[in-house]
């Protein structure tokens, strides 16, 4: 494997780290609350980060993925936590799916990397591209969480 490519699955698993190092100790309650000004709550934003890394990979791939279909339904663009329903995985089974997911995306895809895939939206024909969007879409979604748990800790006083 080539050490760019090495490079990028570090940093997957550096900031997917630190994205569950944030949450670590939020209970499922303030993992629900959605603070004024604030259209998402953890919740949502940590099974978008999950739905989001898959949903890119099969855009390229056509390949099924490794999470129920319903999860778009929850966390999918344009959705909020009123999509919500009792099926819908706790912050505890999101955490452990995350946590999971590092290793399967390298586990599937690093001997193919640069493979050409036709293109998928913005251009991107490879895996590669494609795990550079989504680790920079990981991080805008990491800020929104510490944004939320600052919320959380004015209500709280």
């Amino acid at each position: 494997m080539e050490r760019r490519h090495e490079v990028l699955f570090e940093q997957l698993n550096t900031y997917r780290s630190e994205l569950l190092g944030v949450v670590e100790g939020i209970t499922e309650e303030e993992g629900d609350i959605v603070p004024e000004g604030f259209n998402n709550n953890i919740r949502w934003n940590l099974g978008h980060v999950l739905l989001d890394q898959y949903l890119w990979i099969q855009a390229l791939t056509k390949e099924e993925i490794p999470i129920p279909l319903k999860f778009n339904e929850w966390f999918g663009f344009g959705t909020d936590p009123s999509h919500f329903t009792e099926e819908t995985p706790s912050l505890g089974k999101l955490t452990e799916l995350l946590r999971q997911q590092p290793q399967l995306i390298r586990e599937q895809n690093e001997s193919r990397m640069e493979q050409p895939f036709p293109p998928a939206e913005m251009g991107m024909h490879t895996i590669e591209q494609v795990l550079v969007r989504t680790i920079f879409h990981e991080g805008m979604h990491l800020g929104a969480i510490l944004a939320i748990k600052r919320q959380l800790r004015k209500l709280s006083r």
